[in-house]
């Protein structure tokens, strides 16, 4: 099969990669869209050693599914992170810390910008029939900034921040925005700002005021973005850090200490109620997409999206 490789940083195409075998509990599944994120970035500019297939925000049809078959010609999406069931944490109600898990497309498992891929049956949700691929590829992502709310619990009255308006803290913003009247997003271009206020998301360029926010979500990856949310946070404020980061970040303990601020940091989070929200049409993201390309242009497709103005690029199968 054809599929994007990545190796000591370097990414290429490959045609001669083979077609993964599942086991017993997993499924065959053909790639129909892959959406390419900020970790796939960070992965090729070296935050974790990985080698093999990046990718893991996708949509496809099960080809073969031989523990559950009724999945077999059905549209699914896929949680990344697969589990053993066995180690302390996963008895511990925390299988997305498991000791021995693999992630798709970043830790120990190939991922999904390649024909095929394959997942545990446990992992795949079926997408509904009204929702279309170009917004299910959202699921993923639309999933981990749900998970902000899991997290934390933000009331009405509270004053919340969010730093990044790029390709999560446009969803993150979204759903932020339906649990408190009192969000701010600090954006960086025009049209990262028209994107959000298009949905009636209050924005901001300018920075804001310091020492003034109950949460602060961080989405940028940036050390930049991390000194912001550590300016703007109240005392006994919370910051959540909604992004990866390939550079070291410096911030002032001592005023963290003073000030008693928690840190929270979130990754991925519930398909379910992602789904949900993208079939009432409550986060309608095809606006966030900016190109697509056809897996023959994976590479370029990378470079495209390491553009720092870029939304969402997509890879079509």
């Amino acid at each position: 099969m054809q599929g994007l490789w990545l190796e000591n940083q370097e990414l290429s195409l490959r045609t001669d990669l083979p077609v993964p075998e599942p086991g017993p509990q997993e499924a065959l599944v053909q790639v129909r869209l892959t959406g390419i994120c900020r970790t796939d970035l960070e992965l090729e500019r070296g935050y974790y050693p990985y080698c093999g297939i990046p990718g893991h925000e996708f949509v496809g049809t099960v080809i073969r599914a031989s523990s559950s078959p009724s999945l077999e010609g059905r549209r699914v999406v896929g949680e990344i992170n697969a589990v053993c069931h066995d180690c302390e944490f996963c008895r511990r109600g925390l299988p997305n810390h498991c000791s021995n898990r693999t992630v798709l497309g970043i830790v120990g498992r190939d991922g999904a910008l390649a024909e095929y891929l394959v997942l545990p049956v446990e992992n795949l949700k079926e997408v509904p029939t009204a929702v279309s691929d170009r917004s299910a590829v959202f699921a993923e992502p639309l999933a981990a900034a749900i998970q902000v709310l899991q997290q934390v619990h933000i009331r009405p009255t509270d004053r919340v921040l969010l730093i990044g308006a790029g390709k999560l803290g446009q969803l993150v913003g979204r759903v932020l925005h339906h649990q408190t009247p009192r969000l701010l997003v600090k954006a960086r271009y025009p049209r990262q700002v028209e994107l959000l206020e298009s949905v009636h998301v209050p924005c901001t360029t300018d920075e804001p005021p310091e020492r003034s926010f109950d949460v602060v979500v961080e989405a940028t990856g940036s050390p930049s973005g991390l000194e912001t949310a550590c300016r703007c946070i109240r005392p006994r404020g919370t910051i959540v850090l909604k992004s990866t980061y390939a550079e070291r970040a410096e911030i002032d303990l001592s005023r963290i200490v003073v000030d008693e601020v928690s840190f929270v940091g979130s990754r991925c989070g519930p398909f379910e109620p992602a789904l949900a929200m993208l079939e009432r049409g409550d986060v309608q993201p095809e606006c966030l997409i900016e190109r697509s390309f056809p897996l023959s242009e994976g590479v370029a497709a990378f470079q495209r999206a390491r553009s720092s103005a870029s939304l969402k690029v997509l890879v079509e199968f």
